[in-house]
């Protein structure tokens, strides 16, 4: 019997966005969905968290009315709008209007709020824990004659336009990915998107 790493990959390895559940801010200003959530295990890697001890988490928020964010101290954070033109966050006394497919960093544990200058909108959200976990979200586009190979360490989420999955293992099915579809990196098995639209290309490692 093969080893569970010898196995094909196949949609498994696509988180798909119409799977995700919507929960509520306790402040009643939006709802979010949890993408993943990961800790670093004891011989390292990233392995599943739960709700209360992981080291990173993605997640994508709409984000309904003007308040307070919650503070995550010890964590960096990474938004971006991914839907609206700008969101205005007053980070420290400091404000700073984020336009669309602009990721901005900002310390978690800083009194940070929200102003919808232009109404609502949706965000990514990257939150890692400060000296454990480097973590960086960055936008590209995406280009029917450029595949774009998923690296390890790497999730890709598809922001805007069309675009499928396959791999260069004989026997693997293709996927196609919709909107907000987050694609995981398998090492053993690296994935390779193509197509015309926009990903998020979030890609976390250890500090150590």
């Amino acid at each position: 019997m093969s080893d569970e790493t010898d196995q094909l990959p196949d949609s498994h390895h696509v988180i798909a966005w119409s799977t995700l559940t919507a929960l509520p801010w306790r402040n009643g200003g939006g709802v979010t969905r949890q993408i993943l959530s990961r800790r670093l295990g004891t011989n390292g890697g990233w392995v599943p968290a739960s709700a209360d001890d992981w080291d990173w988490r993605l997640s994508i928020a709409d984000v309904d009315s003007a308040g307070p964010f919650s503070t995550f101290t010890g964590m960096t954070r990474i938004l971006t709008v991914i839907e609206g033109k700008s969101v205005t966050l007053t980070v420290d006394g400091t404000v700073k209007e984020v336009e669309r497919h602009r990721p901005f960093r900002f310390d978690g544990g800083e009194n940070t709020s929200a102003e919808l200058p232009h109404g609502p909108i949706r965000d990514l959200n990257l939150i890692a824990r400060s000296g454990t976990v480097d973590a960086a979200v960055n936008l590209e586009t995406l280009s029917g004659d450029q595949p774009r190979q998923v690296h390890d360490g790497q999730y890709c989420i598809l922001l805007e336009g069309s675009a499928q999955l396959s791999w260069n293992t004989a026997g693997a099915t293709g996927v196609t990915l919709g909107h907000y579809d987050t694609v995981v990196c398998d090492a053993a098995h690296p994935p390779i998107i193509s197509g015309d639209g926009i990903l998020a290309v979030i890609t976390v490692s250890d500090c150590a």
